[in-house]
């Protein structure tokens, strides 16, 4: 990776802010995109023409576009529901063990995580949390497979209290499935892209229309949140993977070099930063990537991402350290520095802290508890991770007591008197007449 030592460079390449300009398509893409729909069009368009195809069309829109554009021809769009149930039977005995100590952790953390409500009788307001009725769940698939993904943004739901989870995922496989039918999801369908995002925002013959869509996926899914929001809620827009990690000479270069590589190979899009004290530390870094990498089956995808979005940044102390991590606010943030403890007060924007050598991101990806769906592309400087908030709605509660609605109804006479507001200021004034002893 490049190395950077100008202090001045450095907060130029590393200060952003959330973008939602359409990026540019790869040709490959683009060429597909024109072979689909007939004619040269931008990724928002089709995603455009999918949705009021959907809205239109319904089901027989959705198994339209899953042929033009993946090739496969659906019969049933919902998963069984006796396969849903079956298929922890499925897998082996190593694999759902690894499930169940992932849901375990995942469910301990998000229960500790569930606020109380409240309410004072003496100033007469409190608080109270309700879950959000329906969510739909979209994690992607057909060439991949993401159990994770499922626990991840399952267990909180069903934690937080929802009464019906819907997953939309392509092609799930029998580990998909046993990772939902473990984390409590109602009913799974077949279905992936922009055309599951506006069957879950609209509703169709058979996908039930729910009241917020969660989770991670490509450009067009991300396009299709942003475009049905409003008609249906969503947790945030999600971008390729960014790891920055903080390190100084007490970490093992190996390490460092071993973490930015498990995140350089999600993505030929992924940002593996690191921000480090010496170059004599930055070039030792290289120099284990350049090894390490040699032995990995997606080198040509981590080459890609270190050439293009990666970096070594060289500091003179870890405040300067945080301070352009703040301003990059990444979606993971490793310390691996000595007393990484005394520095997490420092960190204002980041999706996820991962402190000292023993907290890995990788772990964060699967075990740790936290969920692994967090704010990528700056948007962790006013979005947290994928949670049971994300799942509440809070309602304030408001029961005042006679004595303090006579002590302020005077206040919002005045109020509304000055916003022109009378007929406001006359409940008011009649309110402080009238309250009851």
């Amino acid at each position: 990776m490049k190395i950077i030592e100008n202090i001045n460079e450095s907060t130029r390449l590393l200060k952003r802010f959330p973008t939602q300009v359409e990026p540019e398509l790869p040709s490959h893409v683009q060429s597909r995109l024109g072979s689909i729909f007939g004619e040269s069009i931008s990724a928002t368009d089709a995603v455009l023409q999918i949705i009021d195809a959907v809205q239109a069309n319904g089901d027989a829109a959705i198994r339209d576009f899953t042929l033009r554009i993946d090739g496969i021809e659906l019969g049933d769009l919902e998963v069984p529901k006796e396969q849903l149930a079956s298929s922890v039977n499925n897998i082996s005995a190593d694999l759902l063990n690894a499930l169940s100590i992932a849901s375990s952790r995942i469910s301990i953390f998000h229960e500790a995580c569930m606020p109380n409500d409240w309410f004072d009788p003496e100033t007469g307001f409190g608080i109270t949390n309700k879950p959000i009725e329906r969510v739909g769940l979209y994690v992607p698939g057909g060439t991949a497979t993401y159990p994770s993904t499922v626990l991840m943004a399952a267990i909180p739901a069903r934690i937080a209290g929802v009464k019906e989870i819907v997953l939309c995922t392509p092609n799930p496989t029998d580990v998909v499935l046993a990772a939902a039918s473990k984390a409590g999801v109602n009913r799974v369908f077949k279905i992936g892209g922009a055309q599951a995002i506006a069957a879950m925002a609209f509703g169709t013959e058979c996908i039930p229309r729910v009241d917020k869509i969660c989770g991670p996926g490509n450009i067009f899914v991300a396009i299709a949140k942003r475009h049905v929001f409003g008609s249906v809620a969503i947790d945030g827009l999600y971008g390729p993977t960014e790891t920055l990690i903080i390190a100084d000479d007490s970490v093992d270069p190996k390490v460092v070099a071993s973490d930015l590589l498990a995140q350089a190979e999600h993505d030929d899009l992924a940002s593996p930063i690191l921000i480090t004290l010496t170059k004599d530390t930055a070039e030792k870094v290289n120099t284990e990537i350049a090894l390490q990498v040699e032995k990995l089956e997606r080198r040509a995808i981590i080459a890609n991402a270190l050439e293009n979005q990666g970096g070594i940044h060289v500091v003179s102390d870890i405040s300067s350290a945080i301070q352009l991590a703040n301003s990059y606010a990444p979606e993971h943030l490793s310390l691996l520095v000595r007393e990484p403890q005394i520095y997490i007060s420092s960190v204002h924007n980041a999706g996820g802290i991962f402190v000292g050598e023993n907290s890995p991101e990788v772990l964060g990806d699967y075990v740790i508890g936290p969920s692994h769906v967090m704010p990528t592309g700056a948007t962790a400087r006013f979005s947290s991770n994928l949670g049971i908030q994300t799942y509440l709605k809070q309602i304030p509660i408001m029961n005042l007591p006679s004595s303090v609605t006579k002590q302020i109804a005077d206040s919002a006479v005045k109020l509304a008197q000055v916003e022109g507001l009378s007929a406001h200021a006359a409940s008011a004034l009649m309110r402080q007449k009238n309250s009851k002893q």
